[in-house]
């Protein structure tokens, strides 16, 4: 089964691929674009082109676990994504994911500017590495 995860945001979207088994992030990337239409066109062609089965949405919670203040606008991409593709997104607790991401880009030796152009992908990454982590303790 091969899962994508999807780090939703204003100008950057995160996008990491599970390789075949469903074991490991295989492929991530970044969607530059401001544009719904732009971005669930390139969800949309991700999918198709790696044919992805299942889909993971980081979803904005706040510490103490209530809906941050964007889950309104992340629960509605989510159903213009379930439209667009046929795919019901699984919404995936996010916390924490964007902060780890610039800390492990900051670990590697990435400078601001750079980890502004990947941080997204990264996070991506993480919210798939958590949710594989999910089903692997779910099937044992």
């Amino acid at each position: 089964m091969i899962i994508m995860a999807i780090d939703y945001g204003d100008a950057h979207t995160g996008v990491a691929i599970s390789d075949p088994t469903g074991f490991l992030t295989g492929i991530a990337t970044t969607i530059h674009s401001r544009r719904d239409d732009v971005v669930l066109e390139e969800l949309s062609r991700l999918i198709r082109e790696h044919k992805v089965d299942r889909l993971v949405m980081g979803f904005p919670r706040n510490m103490d676990g209530t809906e941050g203040p964007r889950a309104q606008l992340y629960r509605e991409f989510a159903a213009r994504v379930a439209e667009v593709t046929g795919l019901t997104p699984v919404l995936w607790d996010e916390r924490r994911t964007t902060v780890d991401a610039h800390r492990i880009l900051a670990d590697a030796g990435k400078n601001a500017k750079k980890r502004k152009k990947t941080v997204d992908a990264v996070a991506a990454s993480l919210i798939l590495e958590g949710y594989l982590d999910f089903m692997r303790l779910q099937n044992r």
